[in-house]
């Protein structure tokens, strides 16, 4: 048998990688580089991450249908191909807003920052430089919403059911690499040629990998190194589904999925809740830990490096628990896909509760709220590989794209709220030097946060077993 459905995964991997190297290079570069060019607050940061999380969310919506409609290898390269130019865009930020406020228009670098830094009205160049930076998060945002519904549409097409929460998370593994790449990468280039560098340096890599794709993807059974056994290992589960009813439902392959349709499912809404309550915190850890050391331990980027490899560097340990506790509550207790899933995703929703441990042992060492992150990054990643394999556990291939967008919206809102929420917090309680808890000024608003991020994966499976409390497979999309 050939085993080419891994060569798909690592395609999916590197893609995810670049997926968030691309996310990082802002919040690993505005607090040291761009903010004193710009003059940024907190909740300027927090505006612009917010309202990336929700230009996320509503072109996710969007994003399952689009790579529906134009099937996974083409759906794949546009949307890689958007994202890697609004990538690039950000870097010219400072050139227009140069251009706007001080009436200098360079394609120097350096010439942008020396006309900024003689422009009087600072709120002018706020405004300004924010709007850029807005407009470059859309076009980022826009792209790269379609990596997880194509990256979930080809697992699957190339893997049978009890293989797609492993290959998921391999692939998904790619956020914490490119997570963790990026403090050893982005705040570096930025020191030595500057933060726009950064930008366009990340950029160009989904340029490259869009030249791979072309040549590697084709669907199993029309790719020429996927052989018979391969491939009736990949559709092992067909006579089961046809027992169940999938079959009829994959006869409808060509048909289009309508949101009202979709959203007729409880299994849709399900879906929709666990990715709302939850993605907000993995947006959370990936947008503010570097500000967090800053802020509370006063380490700049590059001394905060270690710290945030640390973080990302532990939730590697989800590229093994993701796949092995759904696996061995499916095969050593007999539990249905979704029942072991859900048994699974249980123990990864009690992890993030050591959160709440988080700033009152970071009185002790910054290295002990770093490990405990850490490990509630890995829980975060556990959780996200299995709740998206439930959909194409409970949905027809045709529709997983579709339903994947709607719950990629629903994480998206999470996102936003938690991201503006943020930014205004930590501004208040900077200002105000509120006292919550034991905790002062802008720790007391890390603490707030921190108390919902503990908390938001067990309530979020509450919601989610309610509404759908027993395995129930759609048929009739």
């Amino acid at each position: 048998m050939t085993n080419y459905r891994w060569t798909i995964v690592v395609m999916l991997f590197m893609a995810t990688t670049i997926n968030y190297l691309d996310r990082q290079v802002l919040s690993l570069t505005w607090a040291d580089f761009i903010a004193p060019e710009f003059h940024w607050t907190n909740s300027d940061y927090g505006t612009i991450t917010g309202l990336f999380s929700l230009f996320y969310a509503v072109s996710m919506l969007f994003a399952g249908k689009f790579v529906d409609w134009l099937d996974t290898k083409k759906g794949f390269l546009w949307a890689i191909g958007v994202w890697s130019f609004g990538a690039i865009i950000h870097a010219f930020c400072g050139i227009l807003t140069a251009g706007i406020t001080a009436g200098e228009w360079t394609m120097s670098f350096r010439g942008a920052r020396e006309a900024i830094s003689t422009v009087g009205d600072v709120s002018m160049v706020v405004t300004v430089s924010v709007t850029l930076f807005v407009f470059a998060r859309l076009v980022l945002a826009i792209g790269e919403s379609g990596n997880f519904p194509a990256a979930i549409k080809a697992t699957a097409e190339y893997f049978p059911k009890k293989d797609r929460a492993y290959a998921t998370s391999i692939f998904n593994s790619g956020a914490q690499i490119g997570a963790l790449l990026a403090p050893l990468t982005i705040p570096f280039i930025a020191k030595a040629w500057g933060w726009e560098m950064a930008f366009i340096v990340i950029g160009a890599l989904g340029f490259i990998w869009m030249g791979f794709w072309v040549f590697i993807y084709h669907k199993p059974e029309k790719n020429k190194r996927v052989n018979a056994l391969e491939l009736a290992y990949i559709n092992q589960d067909d006579a089961t589904d046809a027992a169940e009813g999938r079959m009829k439902a994959d006869e409808n392959a060509g048909k289009k999925v309508s949101f009202k349709k979709a959203f007729k499912y409880k299994q849709t809404w399900s879906f929709a809740v666990g990715k709302f309550m939850t993605d907000g915190v993995w947006w959370f850890l990936l947008f503010w830990v570097p500000a967090y050391l800053k802020s509370v331990y006063g380490l700049d980027s590059t001394q905060s490096a270690p710290h945030v490899f640390l973080v990302y560097a532990i939730s590697m340990i989800s590229v093994f628990t993701a796949g092995f506790f759904p696996a061995w509550f499916m095969t050593k207790k007999k539990l249905n896909p979704y029942e072991g899933r859900m048994r699974a995703m249980l123990l990864f929703a009690f992890v993030p509760l050591l959160v709440l441990l988080a700033q009152p042992l970071g009185t002790i060492s910054v290295w002990l709220p770093i490990i405990i992150i850490g490990l509630a990054a890995a829980a975060h990643q556990s959780w996200s590989a299995n709740i998206f394999t439930t959909v194409s556990d409970m949905f027809p291939k045709h529709a997983v794209g579709t339903i994947t967008g709607i719950g990629g919206m629903a994480g998206g809102l999470g996102g936003y709220f938690i991201n503006q929420g943020s930014g205004l917090l930590f501004d208040f309680t900077a200002n105000s030097n509120m006292k919550f808890l034991g905790f002062q000024g802008i720790d007391s608003g890390y603490f707030i946060i921190f108390i919902f991020c503990a908390t938001a994966y067990l309530l979020g499976w509450i919601i989610m077993k309610t509404l759908v409390p027993k395995y129930q497979l759609i048929t009739d999309m």
